[in-house]
């Protein structure tokens, strides 16, 4: 094992970092994670089978066959197997001391075990994929190769999922994507903060630089906004220079100060590109209200923007204050 690996074993944010960027966790079923399960069930005979990711405080599972889909991350065995790069094999988990006492153990639901990373490309374990049963066994090293192809499979559909999703210049959510994820967050009982973010005078560069430099400036910002912003936050390209910032968990004045942060990386940003040319943004900034709908949002976070525009640019103002002095 290489160094960076025994860190990236230890680097709980960026293990949570990378297993965020997928944006998995509390999505739908998808037929290419259930198939991966019916698989791996009918090869290894066995009840219990389940690709589960270990988020914060529980697992969460996007496919499972006699698994439940969340459980608390102190119950899970799971959480073990993600603590190394080989596979966990448990031939029988009543005589084993950490294992003993855990709920599904104890009620004779889970008896034997054999789990494997699902390892990200920049080496963090974001989850495991695993077979159970609920009498003693023994799994061979072959076994858990055929388990580790699985995972590898598994890895394959999410990265593919993820290209699929993301805008290829700027690495962002395509609007789409998007635009799926805010909704899934409206239906949380959560505050909801949606920024609206335009490139100040974008045409103007490209007209004048040329649009090799103006995706320079798409690729930058755009950067620049996800390397400052938390890995439970969310940036869509929803138009050609424009993106959207999802923030939840946050209420209006965090949600304002975060604008205004992010619009200030971008003004310190240097263009040799540009001949030292200084590139900035506009902002508008929206709480959810109620139950407002996704469009309902975006249109009262896209007036807001254009009040930002129309009042001089390079400025954030907040949804309900558009005809008072720009933040």
């Amino acid at each position: 094992m290489t160094m960076q690996g025994d860190f990236k074993l230890g680097d709980e944010a960026g293990r949570l970092s990378a297993l965020h960027r997928y944006e998995i966790l509390d999505t739908p079923p998808e037929e290419e994670f259930s198939d991966i399960i019916r698989l791996v069930q009918s090869i290894f005979d066995l009840p219990l089978v389940s690709i589960n990711f270990i988020d914060t405080d529980r697992q969460w599972s996007k496919a499972a066959a006699g698994i439940p889909t969340e459980i608390p991350r102190a119950m899970s065995i799971c959480d073990h197997t993600i603590r190394g790069r080989t596979a966990l094999d448990l031939p029988d988990l009543t005589e084993h001391p950490t294992f003993a006492a855990n709920p599904f153990v104890a009620d004779g639901g889970v008896r034997c075990y054999l789990g494997v990373p699902l390892t990200s490309p920049d080496g963090y374990n974001i989850g495991a994929l695993c077979v159970a049963g609920a009498e003693p066994r023994e799994f061979s090293e072959a076994e858990a190769d055929i388990l580790r192809n699985f995972a590898r499979l598994v890895m394959s559909q999410l990265e593919l999922r993820q290209i699929a999703r993301n805008d290829a210049l700027t690495g962002a959510l395509t609007r789409r994507a998007f635009r799926e994820r805010l909704e899934r967050s409206l239906n949380s009982d959560a505050e909801i903060g949606l920024v609206l973010i335009d490139i100040d005078h974008f045409k103007s560069i490209n007209d004048r630089f040329g649009h090799p430099a103006g995706d320079v400036v798409l690729r930058c910002v755009a950067e620049t906004l996800r390397t400052h912003s938390l890995p439970h936050e969310c940036l869509g390209r929803i138009g050609g220079e424009e993106f959207g910032l999802l923030l939840p968990g946050r209420d209006a004045s965090a949600v304002v100060a975060r604008a205004e942060a992010l619009r200030r990386q971008v003004v310190a940003l240097e263009w040799p590109e540009l001949n030292g040319i200084a590139v900035t943004i506009s902002l508008g900034a929206a709480m959810r209200r109620g139950d407002e709908t996704a469009d309902q949002l975006m249109a009262r976070a896209d007036i807001a923007l254009y009040a930002a525009k129309r009042s001089g640019r390079n400025r954030t103002v907040e949804a309900g204050t558009e005809s008072e002095a720009p933040v």
